[in-house]
């Protein structure tokens, strides 16, 4: 299973921005999709996730400006990011946690990451 995630760039503070994240390969069913995101230096930090009910969870920091989604049938997640600021600056990855085919008699665990998309927010 890979993810491709996109829609990172540049952006001013007060800005917006949407990324996307998109699965591909033999996947049976995915679970949990979550945004990470690191500073250069600092521990990668868990943004928001998703559960495969819709039951959404964010980082303080986050709460009220960013709203992850998602869309089973295009294997997507999504993130939503408003009135950005520069402290929301860092390379933001997509993760998601599932099943996938392996064979006809085995549905093994993935968890997968994309390979990370990077956002700066100027003052």
């Amino acid at each position: 299973v890979q993810l491709q995630a996109s829609g990172g760039g540049s952006v001013q503070a007060g800005g917006s921005l949407r990324l996307s994240c998109v699965a591909s390969g033999p996947i049976f069913r995915t679970n949990t999709v979550a945004w990470h995101r690191q500073v250069p230096g600092k521990q990668r930090e868990l943004v928001a996730d998703i559960a495969r009910d819709g039951l959404t969870h964010y980082a303080n920091s986050v709460e009220g400006r960013f709203t992850i989604s998602r869309d089973d049938a295009k294997n997507a997640v999504y993130l939503q990011m408003n009135t950005l600021t520069p402290d929301d600056t860092a390379v933001y990855y997509c993760n998601a946690r599932g099943l996938y085919v392996r064979d006809s008699d085995h549905i093994p665990a993935f968890n997968a990451w994309g390979q990370g998309t990077l956002v700066t927010v100027s003052s």
